[in-house]
């Protein structure tokens, strides 16, 4: 018989996982940001990992991204999965649901999806190539109410609040601000500044003014325009009277500071400078129309964005013939936890969900000890039995080592007594699965 062949286990980079520990800590995480948005009235939603490529490869720089789906035993000349990739956000398979189900929704439609993502870019801190987002979207016919503008921070701001983390700030920006200064200064290619723009925290402001004068194609005076508006920022409507001391004048740029003025002002009552309008937000996807958001910590800005998002007019268009705008964001959960982890400053969680451990006196009362446990499962506790009768030093050891809180030994005869161990105090004492709590 021939040796079987040892792969070697080893991490796949950009692709993160956790021992059970620190994946509990996480689904806390998660089940708080999911109590978060319903809170809000969002409802969940599920798309499939996967869509056809015309539909993620028609949206923006990051669809270039985008993995394919290829089975490895494919017959020659068989792509039909080659017209598959793994979606790189949430919001284009959103819009492409939202089409797809329109007759069977309620609108405004308010929904929240949390998943996987996957994203072919060079896995560095911060970055990887699968990763779980916490979206929220609102999407309606024809239009959607500006408040729903300021609501989607403000729930940022809740749910980030809630949770323990180095402090962070919201920087809110508007695309009509960007868009309508540029065409005020001339510019024939709005977009392509924008998502030059994008790169500002990245390559500073001596690149971008190389890019812009160069690849775009702008004049030193507008490259410079284009800078100075980017360092304007505020936490109040302060910051359109600086955008008119730079002279430039055009009717979505007005439309734009007053939509960024309205957000700015709802979200006058939650902490000074916990929100934070700043003119260097760009937001590269092309599909953002209005409002933009992004979120960084203070003490390490150059990490990246940890929350992200804004307003789009019409990204189901292309599935249907109705205008369906809307505006959301997004929570990198996998950044921030990363960092956490990385940093450790994650406080580890139990090893497993267990609270009570019932132990195997012997062979012969194990189903005493089974009947025992489906009554603490009935009465809510999260019960396991030991999987083997051995002795009751090793299955406590067990115990312990699974940070199990107590350990319940079944009477060794019909009739007798119930024992249960309090393993962080290590008293041990009489109990009754009918009316035990947990704090006796």
């Amino acid at each position: 018989m021939s040796e079987q062949r040892v792969i070697r286990p080893t991490p796949i980079s950009g692709f993160p996982e956790w021992l059970p520990e620190i994946r509990a800590v996480e689904q806390r995480w998660l089940d708080h940001i999911r109590s978060g948005f319903e809170r809000y009235g969002f409802t969940p939603v599920e798309t499939p990992s996967v869509e056809n490529l015309d539909v993620l490869l028609a949206k923006g720089e990051t669809s270039q991204e985008v993995y394919t789906l290829h089975r490895l035993q494919a017959d020659a000349g068989d792509n039909s999965d080659a017209k598959l990739g793994l979606h790189f956000d949430l919001t284009v398979p959103t819009a492409r649901y939202v089409a797809q189900h329109f007759n069977d929704l309620t609108f405004p439609f308010k929904r929240y999806q949390i998943q996987r993502v996957w994203r072919g870019e060079r896995p560095q801190e911060g970055r990887f190539r699968e990763f779980t987002q916490c979206d929220i979207d609102v999407i309606n016919v024809d239009q959607v109410p500006l408040h729903f503008d300021a609501e989607m921070p403000r729930i940022a701001h809740e749910i980030l609040s809630g949770l323990d983390i180095p402090s962070w700030t919201i920087y809110v920006n508007n695309r009509k601000v960007l868009q309508g200064f540029y065409e005020g200064l001339g510019i024939a290619d709005p977009l392509a500044v924008i998502r030059t723009m994008d790169k500002l925290d990245k390559i500073g402001g001596e690149g971008v003014r190389t890019i812009l004068t160069g690849e775009v194609g702008l004049s030193g005076e507008q490259a410079d325009s284009c800078l100075a508006l980017a360092r304007i920022s505020g936490g109040d409507r302060s910051v359109t009277d600086e955008v008119d001391k730079l002279g430039v004048r055009s009717e979505l740029l007005t439309e734009g500071l007053e939509e960024l003025g309205f957000v700015l002002d709802s979200l006058s009552d939650l902490p000074s400078g916990s929100v934070v309008a700043d003119l260097s937000i760009a937001r590269g996807l092309d599909y953002y129309t209005g409002t933009v958001y992004e979120a960084a910590f203070d003490d390490d800005p150059g990490y990246g964005s940890i929350c992200a998002g804004g307003r789009y007019d019409d990204l189901a268009g292309q599935f249907i013939r109705r205008r369906l705008p809307g505006v959301g964001f997004s929570i990198g959960l996998t950044r921030i936890f990363a960092k956490l982890v990385a940093e450790g400053r994650i406080e580890a969680g139990r090893v497993c969900p267990t609270d009570v451990m019932v132990a195997v006196p012997n062979a012969q009362r194990r189903e005493a000890a089974l009947r025992t446990a489906a009554r603490l499962r009935e009465r809510g506790f999260n019960t396991e039995v030991y999987h083997q009768v051995a002795k009751f030093g090793k299955q406590i050891q067990y115990a312990s080592r699974k940070g199990i809180p107590f350990v319940w030994f079944p009477p060794l005869d019909e009739g007798g007594t119930h024992e249960v161990k309090d393993m962080t105090t290590g008293e041990q004492g009489e109990a009754d699965p009918e009316t035990w709590s947990g704090t006796d």
